[in-house]
This record gives C-alpha cells, sequence and structure tokens, in this order.
C-alpha cells in the first residue's frame, strides 16, 4: 500500500493546487467504481485544514455528462454544488456536462471544480504528489504567454506529423498549471490548451499515442490524418485508421470531421495508460482534438458538433513564429528551458 505517499498527493492537491481555508465546504464526489481510499485520503486532506469534507458518493451511472442525468439524484446533488466551495470528481462515469455541473457552474460563482475522472491512487502520487507544482506554474505561465504573443505554428513529429496553422488571439490560451484557486473548471496540472484559428490548418498529423474514443489505447499502427483547412480529408494507416473513420462518419456530422484544439502535454509524472486524462499531459507529446469547441475557448460560438475525439502525438517539435520552441519532446529555448521542472 502507498499509503504515506497517497496521503503527500492528497494533502497537495487540497492545499498547493486548491489552497482550501479553513471553514470551506469541499464536495467530493465519485460513484460505485471509484477508488475508496483515494477518496477517503483526499476528505482527510480537508478535513485536516479546517475544511468540511463532505463525500457523495453514487451508483455508477449508466452514461457520462448529461446522458447520467438519469440515473444521479439531479435536485439534490444540484444543491450540494450551489453550496459548496470546492467540488472534486472522482467518478468513474464523469458528470461533467451534466446538468448538475452546468447548473452548478452557472449559478454558484465560488465554486471551484476540477475534473479528475477514472483517478486511481497511484495516477494521483504520480501527477500532483510527485509534481513540483510551484515551478511547473512558473515555467506553463510563460510558455502560455509565448502563445498569446505569436502569429504562427507549426509542429512536426519523428512518426511523421508535419503541420502547421495561424494562431488566433481571440480564442482562449488555457493554462492547466496546478492552479485551482480561482473560481471556474479546472483540469489536471499539465496541460496547456490552444485553439488555432479555424480553418487555417494544414499538413499530416500522426497519432502515435493513444485515441479516445473510440480506442483508449496505442494504436497498432500510427493514424495517419491529412489535413485540408482543418478538416480531414483522408485516413491512412492499419485498420484503426480505417475503424476511426468510421467512427467519425457515424455520427454524420461535418463537424467531427474538423480539426478542434491543440495541447501541449506538460505534467513531469504522466505516462501513457489509456486514461485521456492522463495520456494528454504526458511530457512533450501534443495532443489534437477534433470536433467540439465551446464558445469560451473559442469566441463568440465555438465550434459545432456532436461530439469530440482527442489523439496524441508523441516527441512533438514546435516552431512559434519561425523559432524553435520545442525539439522531439525536449524544450530547447533557453529561458523556458530554464524555467522548466525537467532538465
Amino acid at each position: 500500500m502507498l499509503k504515506f505517499e497517497l496521503q503527500k498527493a492528497a494533502d497537495k492537491l487540497i492545499n498547493e493546487i486548491f489552497a482550501v481555508k479553513k471553514g470551506e465546504t469541499v464536495v467530493i464526489t465519485a460513484d460505485t467504481m471509484s477508488d475508496e481510499g483515494l477518496v477517503d485520503a483526499v476528505a482527510a486532506s480537508v478535513y485536516s485544514v479546517g475544511g468540511f469534507p463532505m463525500v457523495i458518493t453514487i451508483a455508477t451511472p449508466g452514461g457520462v455528462g448529461k446522458a447520467a442525468d438519469p440515473d444521479i439524484p439531479v435536485d439534490a446533488l444540484t444543491g450540494a454544488l450551489l453550496g459548496a466551495d470546492v467540488w472534486v470528481e472522482f467518478n468513474h462515469q464523469w458528470m461533467l456536462y451534466s446538468t448538475p455541473f452546468e447548473i452548478a457552474m452557472e449559478k454558484n460563482p465560488k465554486l471551484r471544480y476540477m475534473c479528475l475522472v477514472d483517478f486511481s491512487q497511484e495516477l494521483l502520487i504520480r501527477t500532483v504528489g510527485n509534481v513540483e507544482t510551484p515551478q511547473l506554474q512558473i515555467f506553463m505561465a510563460a510558455f502560455a504567454q509565448r502563445h498569446i504573443d505569436a502569429k504562427e505554428m507549426r509542429v512536426t513529429t519523428p512518426a511523421g506529423t508535419d503541420v502547421s496553422f495561424e494562431l488566433d488571439p481571440n480564442h482562449l490560451v488555457c493554462n492547466d498549471c496546478g492552479n485551482a484557486t480561482v473560481p471556474g473548471m479546472h483540469m489536471l496540472t499539465g496541460q496547456l490548451n490552444i485553439v488555432p484559428r479555424f480553418g487555417t490548418i494544414n499538413g499530416k498529423i500522426v497519432f502515435d499515442g493513444t485515441i479516445t474514443p473510440p480506442f483508449g489505447k496505442v494504436p497498432s499502427q500510427p493514424v495517419v490524418l491529412t489535413v485540408e483547412n482543418s478538416k480531414i480529408v483522408k485516413f491512412e494507416g492499419g485498420p484503426e485508421a480505417a475503424e476511426y473513420e468510421k467512427y467519425l462518419k457515424s455520427f454524420d456530422d461535418e463537424g467531427m470531421f474538423k480539426m478542434a484544439h491543440i495541447a501541449y502535454g506538460f505534467n513531469p509524472g504522466a505516462k501513457l495508460t489509456g486514461n485521456v486524462v492522463e495520456d494528454e499531459r504526458v511530457w512533450g507529446c501534443t495532443e489534437w482534438g477534433i470536433g467540439y469547441v465551446s464558445p469560451i475557448d473559442a469566441p463568440p460560438v465555438g465550434q459545432d458538433a456532436k461530439s469530440h475525439t482527442d489523439g496524441i502525438c508523441l516527441n512533438s517539435t514546435v516552431w512559434l513564429d519561425g523559432k524553435l520552441i520545442m525539439e522531439e519532446g525536449v524544450v530547447v529555448d533557453a529561458e523556458l528551458a530554464a524555467l522548466s521542472p525537467v532538465k
């Protein structure tokens, strides 16, 4: 048992990332497939700082998001979240984008939410407990500023990715650097998300990491996407490439062939496991989303699509405005490299 290591990770989550204060109410949601030991450790951390832990465990829903609504106590859960200061979600079948989530995020202006779905004890230890969060925050803030100032980006990988696109100053650069001290929605530490200017992405994108959905694993052969004006026009590779094309076609929605966003993985402890929350944060990868983009990320209307899927390109090389920033997953820009927690 990793009891000591787990408690350290839980303490860092509550003290360092959320900075929970005495008297604050922290709702921890779980379902019957969640890790009970993990939930208990985080609740203990809340209690140790003088907060009020409220653990809500429900039967595992049959779906996620709004598809979970028929299987959850919508009114009771919503009431609890409307009075909470912090909500940590450890559900296996996530309630992100469910009705209680939407109401709570809209009507509780103080709520700090983090999506840690399907987490294990080992995962929290790797990606929170063993990470030097303060230094990572400094590094990622500097990296994010480079994107705010840049106009063009190019990405290549050893597997064959070579894609270029324009950046849009009106689109959000979302920096999940382990700071959940302000109200709003937060994700696991170690991801920097950018929404390119719509219609400008051209080249090849090769997924040699996991693809989720529909696979949740590394394909037997890399899946090669040819992209023209931000739309996928060709699929190449092994059997998963054909299956992936069939999966996207099944939505009968042209929006499901449109590239949505690119994100960097910057969590020093993350590794490919099949859990998309961790996979997207493998150090030095870039992750591409396809399909839906929210109006928050790309105002005023986002990008409409029936769903969303993500694929990972490992060991990425990145240029911003023609300047080499990262080479095969290693930060080479001198200023950024000096700030990086990974040397």
